[in-house]
């Protein structure tokens, strides 16, 4: 997964995004719930698949604040480090297995009007999946279709890519990205690889391993050495050498570990879809430590920045559960919209 990056968002409503007017309505009446200062905790933006959009939701009370409607079935997302813009892929089918063209763009959603703000059409490269931002807010997006993954110098202003690195996967769905943006480890899903490239060099190639059937989601632990990869057909959860690419341990974890978080050096978070399970796992021998039930599919997480807190998305049930890490436990929770998927928290400005 690409890294995650914590953002604060505000109210707001513009009429030239094109957005449907109740949608504008949405995010009028938001901004002046923002005035009246009645919404001031953390937000969370979620992703929507089959109810097409982008929602704002205030996470203590579950209300919907705001709704950016996009065309069909967007996907993955990355918000910039200045909390201006969140970057959607046009995924365009609703599944992997889904047989379809899908989407060639990236949406730009305005987090402080909420709306959408433009949309960059990627032409040739679709089914556009993964997304990842680096510490220089920097922007990837990777063609599923292409195996080709695309940089984007300038997000806030680029109208196209500005670079692009074949992957050498098939059916490249899913990347992480280290900090510096130098290296990005990309999953194939048809070649059951994950690909070691070079956004800023295409002269190297790709160094590829297979971590097991069907690898979809990774992440790299803190110090960016090792990559940590859910394959899914195995049951297993890999550890990587990051530089060469080379299994150090792989452990059966059981049912389908769609995900994989890092939480701090010693803990990884396992998302398991055939189970509806959370995991935490130890890095240094992959085994499980605690183990979560949930009462729906759990398809994506956001973390807390300062808390041991885990927002769940519940895909089949139209819900986000609240999980207390340090217990393990479910503390509450929301509904939303149809299908919720991958999020990000957007948390508000705390007093100095």
């Amino acid at each position: 997964m690409a890294r995650r990056t914590v953002v604060k968002a505000a109210g707001g409503g513009a009429l030239a995004s094109g957005l449907p007017a109740s949608a504008v309505s949405a995010s009028r009446g938001a901004a002046r719930g923002d005035a009246r200062g009645d919404v001031r905790g953390d937000v969370l933006l979620v992703v929507e698949k089959s109810s097409h959009a982008v929602s704002f939701y205030d996470v203590t009370s579950g209300r919907l604040l705001g709704t950016v409607q996009l065309p069909d079935y967007p996907h993955e997302m990355v918000v910039d480090s200045r909390r201006r813009f969140a970057y959607v892929g046009h995924y365009g089918v609703r599944m992997a297995s889904t047989v379809g063209e899908g989407g060639a763009a990236v949406f730009v959603i305005d987090l402080d009007q909420r709306a959408l703000a433009r949309t960059i059409d990627i032409r040739p490269y679709n089914r556009v999946h993964g997304m990842g931002i680096d510490d220089r807010d920097r922007l990837y997006a990777l063609s599923e279709e292409k195996a080709v993954l695309l940089g984007f110098d300038d997000p806030a202003t680029d109208r196209a890519p500005t670079r692009a690195v074949p992957t050498h996967g098939v059916k490249t769905h899913l990347f992480s990205l280290t900090r510096d943006g130098e290296r990005a480890y990309v999953t194939g899903l048809l070649s059951h690889t994950v690909s070691l490239v070079r956004p800023y060099d295409a002269a190297v190639p790709p160094v590829l391993v297979t971590p097991g059937q069907l690898p979809e989601s990774s992440c790299l632990s803190t110090d960016e050495k090792t990559l940590f990869v859910g394959a899914r057909r195995s049951s297993a959860l890999v550890a990587v050498d990051a530089r060469t690419m080379k299994v150090r341990r792989s452990r059966k974890v059981g049912g389908d570990p769609l995900r994989v978080y890092t939480l701090d050096e010693d803990r990884l978070l396992v998302t398991d879809i055939v189970g509806n399970t959370l995991t935490v796992c130890a890095t240094a021998d992959l085994r499980p430590l605690r183990t979560l039930r949930l009462d729906g599919i759990p398809a994506a997480v956001s973390l807390h920045p300062d808390e041991a807190v885990a927002y769940v998305s519940l895909l089949d049930v139209d819900r986000i559960a609240v999980v207390d890490l340090d217990r393990l436990t479910v503390t509450g929770g929301f509904a939303t919209r149809s299908e919720p998927d991958v999020s990000v928290l957007l948390p508000a400005a705390r007093a100095s």
